[in-house]
């Protein structure tokens, strides 16, 4: 399953409006509001290359506030089980 993580740069203070529409797509699995040089970072996971670059290109880059994206493909990862 490809996965991708979407650094967001949004209108100065549109970042929870943008977080809203977030929720709203498919294929978004997290979102989260953070500090630097960018405002939000998304997870998005899809079926398929296609239908993850079709969320990225035209679900996340065309949200209205939505300045600038930088996405991340995953080729490889782990997960440390929590007690």
């Amino acid at each position: 399953m490809p996965i991708a993580f979407v650094l967001i740069n949004a209108e100065i203070g549109s970042e929870g409006e943008v977080l809203k529409a977030l929720r709203e797509i498919e294929g978004v699995k997290e979102a989260y509001s953070v500090y630097g040089v960018y405002d939000i970072i998304a997870k998005v996971e899809a079926d398929s290359m296609d239908k993850l670059k079709d969320v990225v290109t035209w679900r996340i880059r065309r949200l209205n506030k939505v300045r600038s994206t930088l996405t991340m493909i995953v080729i490889e990862s782990f997960s440390k089980a929590t007690d």
